[in-house]
């Protein structure tokens, strides 16, 4: 199990050189308040000094520090890589690239300068880490992560914000499930008021990954003890309470070397805590994170495996999206308009490769707007909309002129009847536009879905958008026209000979004799039966289908009336001698129709009803097929050729093939991701079942 640290160390190099933190690796995250003696246990750790020291924010920048331990082989291996390494323990930032430290003053300056460089000299943070890798024959293989300390109240320049700047931060790196949380208080406060306690149960209120971290034993007030708090009694922790003994500022300006400080720390230990001393210290700290972080890493493994994996996955399909460089200019344009032709007529046909599932697409959105759409408005048109009885029953009289007529002229009819069948123009020019549109929507359908190598060329992708606009906006008013004279034709001739309308005045002669032989037995004695009433209208029902019967309204001595009412009242009964002028007398405009009007108004709107019915169907079979003819598939026959003849032209190839400026930087930061991705896949793979154990 002792190989687990370094695979996760070679891990974070790999995805150091593409400076990404999509993989959240197993790690020691350092938190707590600032002068809590974070600095000091990891210099304890180290055995060397090598971290900035003052007052305020010191730690700016995180700061992640790899320990490897290095047998005297293992060093021998690694000074002949390293040009030749006559120190046994040295430092290596991510930054410098192969520059090796051997003097940890020149670390410890190099972590200042590098923190100024990026976070400014005025107390600012960043939260861009810096890694520091340290080789030594006295150290345990970890990963730590030291975070700024935690502070309340900003002081001197720094920003007002100081407080949730560095809480954010800290949260950041806490937050990975991945990381164990070194919660550090000192000894000589309430544990019950631990800020750095606090913050790691936000993000693991069940404490498995937190482990806390008692330092500054040694200056607790005299009388007092950590005992209840080592014990776990205060506030217990499931991974454990470690106290340590840290350097004063005054051993450190006394260069008291980290080696003595620990032997001064056990004597401490074994004469205050002698039940716990064998449990507490520096040195019992790393062999406990050693263990911890090792078991840590063995649970995370498949997770991290299976994330490795479903990343390289997604890269490898973004790097493919992004394309390969052009070579040949002129095959490749040739290959993206060939493409983008078959998918847009793919999409029309329901074979395109990326299908749809949130909303109906190409041919079938067609399908609907003419079976659907189309389909429906046709039938919710009323063959009698928009005309009433008086309008029925004004052209009948218009249409004979100044004598009256015996039978129902037939002009009358036309002349209605068009009136009701000019009516489906306007829902047939509208399906011809909601098709258009359509075919227009396509044309983003196939950029977004179909062939997203057109994004890498926006030049390409705008011309090809305007040459396919273009051509949809040239058939449109070729495919309006067409539907334009289908009405036009329907209009041109009235054909009453037509099967269906013949079958339809048939039904409706024999309805009518039934109603005539129905009405003749309900007549009353006083009228003959031969003649029919008054004002029946029977002499004229030779006409046949151009007529109806009706029954007129009977008075209460039970004969038939008719009777006018007029708007404005007839003059006052004349004085003798005096005639009244009937000119002077207005048109009536709204009167009880006789019982032949009546009749007549029927058989008209009966005729129209059933004229317009043939009309409405022969339109809602012909339009589709004129859309289909003149639009769609015109489009798809002619839509490669046209690209073609517009855009497969030499001078305009190194302008359509432009790439986006940063294409070639997304694409060469996938090529980079996906080989760190690989790499990590195999360095996870070298692990044997043995090493888990």
């Amino acid at each position: 199990m002792e190989a687990l640290i370094p695979v996760i160390n070679k891990l974070q190099d790999v995805f150091n050189t593409v400076g990404s933190d999509v993989i959240q690796l197993p790690q020691i995250a350092v938190v707590g308040t600032q002068s809590s003696g974070k600095s000091s246990v990891l210099e304890s750790l180290v055995g060397k000094d090598l971290l900035p020291r003052g007052t305020g924010v010191v730690t700016r920048r995180p700061l992640i520090l790899q320990l490897v331990n290095l047998s005297p082989e293992d060093r021998r291996k690694a000074a002949g890589e390293e040009n030749g390494i006559e120190s046994e323990e040295w430092g290596k930032f991510l930054h410098t690239k192969n520059k090796i430290y051997t003097d940890f003053d020149e670390i410890r300056q190099e972590i200042e300068n590098e923190t100024e460089r990026i976070s400014g000299n005025n107390k600012g943070i960043s939260a861009e880490p810096i890694h520091l890798k340290i080789f030594s024959p006295h150290v345990v293989n970890l990963t730590l992560v030291d975070l700024p300390g935690i502070t309340k109240v900003p002081v001197g320049d720094q920003p007002k914000d100081i407080e949730i700047q560095i809480r954010d931060l800290i949260l950041r790196y806490i937050s990975n499930p991945n990381s164990i949380i070194l919660a550090v208080t000192a000894a000589n406060t309430d544990m019950a008021t631990s800020e750095a306690l606090k913050v790691a149960r936000e993000v693991d209120p069940d404490g498995r990954r937190t482990l806390a971290v008692i330092t500054k034993l040694d200056l607790m007030d005299a009388g007092t003890d950590a005992m209840d708090v080592l014990m776990g009694r205060v506030i217990p922790v499931k991974l454990g309470i470690i106290g340590v003994v840290n350097r004063s500022q005054l051993d450190i300006n006394n260069k008291k070397i980290v080696a003595e400080a620990i032997r001064d720390e056990y004597a401490f230990l074994q004469k205050k805590y002698p039940s716990l001393a064998n449990r507490n210290g520096t040195k019992y700290l790393a062999r406990t994170l050693n263990r911890l972080l090792m078991h840590h890493i063995r649970d995370c493994l498949p997770e991290l495996k299976t994330r490795i994996n479903v990343l390289a996955a997604q890269y490898q399909s973004l790097l493919n999206s992004y394309g390969e460089p052009v070579e040949d200019k002129s095959a490749t344009l040739l290959q993206l308009i060939t493409k983008f032709a078959s998918e847009y007529c793919n999409t029309i046909e329901g074979t395109a490769k990326y299908i749809e599932t949130s909303e109906l697409c190409g041919g079938a959105r067609i399908c609907y707007i003419f079976h659907e759409t189309f389909g429906r408005t046709l039938e919710s048109v009323d063959p009698l909309g928009g005309l009433t009885t008086i309008d029925v029953l004004t052209a009948i009289r218009n249409a004979t002129g100044p004598r009256p007529a015996l039978f129902v002229p037939e002009i009358s009819f036309e002349l209605l009847v068009k009136r009701q069948v000019k009516r489906l123009e306007e829902p047939s020019l509208r399906c011809v536009e909601l098709v258009h549109e359509e075919m227009q929507r396509i044309i983003q359908h196939c950029s977004n879905y179909s062939t997203q190598e057109l994004l890498r060329f926006p030049k390409l992708h705008d011309a090809i958008v305007e040459v396919v606009t273009s051509l949809l906006r040239k058939r449109l008013p070729v495919t309006n026209e067409m539907v334009h004279n289908l009405v036009a034709i329907e209009l041109a001739y009235i054909n009453t000979k037509h099967p269906d309308f013949a079958d339809a005045c048939g039904l409706m002669n024999s309805n009518i004799e039934e109603q005539r032989r129905n009405r003749m037995r309900e007549l009353p004695p006083s009228v003959p039966r031969d003649k029919g009433g008054p004002g029946d209208g029977t002499q004229d029902a030779g006409t046949g289908g151009w007529r109806g019967m009706v029954k007129a309204s009977k008075s209460e001595d039970g004969t038939y009336e008719e009777k006018t009412k007029y708007m404005t009242s007839l003059p006052a009964s004349p004085q003798k001698g005096h005639a009244i002028n009937l000119l002077d007398v207005p048109v009536p405009v709204a009167r009880k129709l006789s019982a032949r009007e009546q009749r007549d108004c029927e058989v008209i709107e009966r005729l129209i009803k059933s004229y317009f019915l043939i009309v409405r169907k022969n339109i809602q079979d012909s339009v589709p097929k004129a859309v289909m003819h003149f639009l769609v598939n015109n489009v798809k026959d002619n839509l490669q050729s046209e690209l073609v003849g517009q855009l497969y032209k030499s001078l305009l190839l190194e302008d359509l093939l432009t790439e986006s400026e940063d294409m070639a930087q997304r694409r060469n930061e996938a090529a980079d991701m996906l080989k760190a991705l690989q790499r990590a896949s195999q360095v996870i793979a070298e692990i044997r079942e043995t090493h888990l154990w």
